[in-house]
């Protein structure tokens, strides 16, 4: 028996912003990190302008130097701002991996700074956007295997895990759509079975990140007194603090105007050069900020279709037979997912086009068929600002994850190309048992959290 299958794997979601990282069994991840390597360039430009002397024992040290000498997550961004020495690099964009070396360091400080274990004594789980090549997947192979001597590698696909976790009974659901919001990449994703239907997947260039920037405009052309240089931190706080849903912008827009001391709130904070306080109205960028993604044209001319509408056509161009299936389990994922009333302003917009068809239809057949209304419901739950990882959590916890995955021999004998596939856990285990209800120390766990979690505050 392997000793690794006795210990708890690993379980590593990178996204464009943020990375999550923990041990399968756990229902929160240990560490929360942004993504983001900060690199010492004088050792870099050191190493290059050694490699054109002679002198070999500088151009070691300086090599090892540059090799060794990075930071990541927060503590990247603070040496970035104190030192003119350090220059950021972020791996993922769009939720694809672009500066592999850049990533290989990230997961070094990863498992050694801040999970502070021995690779070699774990099986890794890895997640990826839904539309990576399989030139990627081998590249992560050769990266785990051969730098890090992992025993064992599952790399997942994010939609698949986003509907595992929302596993907060036996019941068994692998079939619907993800709509999973992140940092810098926004994807609607039809799932049948636990397989992924590919050519129904909807990508949209509308993100968190743009919801960020959209705020960081309106403040700054209604002329608050944010420091230049804070104003996108401040953007992005208030986003999280004071960000909500409305049903109905003009209403708003008129609830605003009629009473702004209840609505209008006030951000205070210091400025980062002088330490001086200052002070600025958060208004109508409260609920024009998630809007985005109901209106888009607001923010962008490029792109106008509305987040209910893709997500429509993203379920029509599904097979026929999945239709009312996805339709009925829409499950919300990711951080820019949990602004107060999302999920109930997308599943009414949603149902107005659903029934807008069904009526359409009947009248076109003359009212002589009485066509069966669609249930449209969309899922939210506690733990969806970091669904992706929760699902890994849960999936390397079953028995069947340790067979799923690859080993270090078969990559030794086959070569990376055995990560181009990943095998999907079979939907029920032979004598018909459920295989994807979670452990009962995970339900027990999760249902502790929903004291913590109100998803109708932000």
């Amino acid at each position: 028996m392997d000793p690794a299958t006795s210990r708890p794997a690993v379980v590593i979601d990178n996204g464009t912003g943020y990375s999550k990282l923990g041990f399968a069994g756990n229902v929160e991840p240990c560490f929360i990190v942004p993504t983001v390597v900060a690199v010492n360039d004088s050792f870099v430009n050191q190493y290059r302008a050694s490699t054109k002397s002679s002198n070999w024992l500088a151009q070691h040290s300086a090599g090892v130097m540059a090799d060794l000498d990075f930071l990541i997550g927060d503590e990247a961004l603070s040496r970035s701002r104190s030192s003119s020495t350090y220059n950021l690099s972020y791996p993922v964009k769009h939720g694809q991996v672009e500066n592999w070396d850049a990533m290989e360091r990230f997961w070094q400080q990863c498992i050694f700074n801040y999970l502070r274990c021995n690779p070699e004594d774990h099986y890794f789980l890895l997640t990826e956007s839904p539309l990576t090549p399989p030139k990627s997947r081998e590249y992560t192979g050769e990266i785990m295997f051969e730098t890090f001597n992992v025993p064992g590698l599952y790399i997942a696909v994010q939609p698949v895990l986003a509907l595992a976790a929302g596993y907060t009974t036996s019941k068994c659901e692998m079939t619907g759509v993800v709509v999973d919001v992140g940092d810098g990449a926004t994807h609607v994703v039809p799932v049948a079975d636990g397989y992924v239907i590919g050519s129904s997947i909807k990508s949209i260039p509308i993100s968190g990140k743009d919801v960020t920037l959209f705020i960081q405009q309106l403040m700054r052309e209604r002329g608050e007194h944010v420091p230049p240089e804070d104003s996108l931190e401040v953007a992005h706080k208030v986003k999280e603090t004071y960000c909500y849903t409305c049903s109905d912008i003009v209403k708003e827009f008129n609830k605003h105007d009629k009473a702004p001391s209840k609505y209008v709130k006030q951000w205070r904070g210091t400025k980062p050069k002088t330490g001086a306080p200052y002070s600025c109205d958060i208004g109508y960028e409260r609920f024009l900020g998630p809007e985005v993604f109901f209106n888009p044209e607001i923010y962008s001319t490029d792109f106008t279709t509305p987040l209910p509408d893709v997500i429509d056509k993203c379920i029509q161009s599904a097979p026929i037979d999945t239709r009312r299936a996805l339709y009925k389990n829409i499950v919300l994922s990711g951080g820019s997912t949990m602004f107060k009333d999302f999920h109930r302003r997308l599943q009414r917009d949603l149902k107005k086009i659903v029934d807008a068809r069904v009526l359409a239809s009947e009248v076109r057949l003359g009212g002589e068929i009485k066509a069966q209304p669609v249930e449209v419901n969309v899922v939210s739950h506690p733990i969806q600002r970091f669904a992706v990882w929760f699902g890994g959590s849960v999936l390397a916890s079953t028995p069947e994850f340790f067979k799923a995955c690859h080993t270090k021999a078969e990559y030794q004998e086959y070569g990376a190309s055995i990560c181009r596939t990943n095998a999907v856990f079979k939907e029920y285990h032979d004598d018909g048992a459920q295989a994807f209800a979670p452990p009962n120390n995970i339900v027990a766990k999760l249902e502790h959290l929903k004291d913590y979690y109100d998803l109708t505050a932000q």
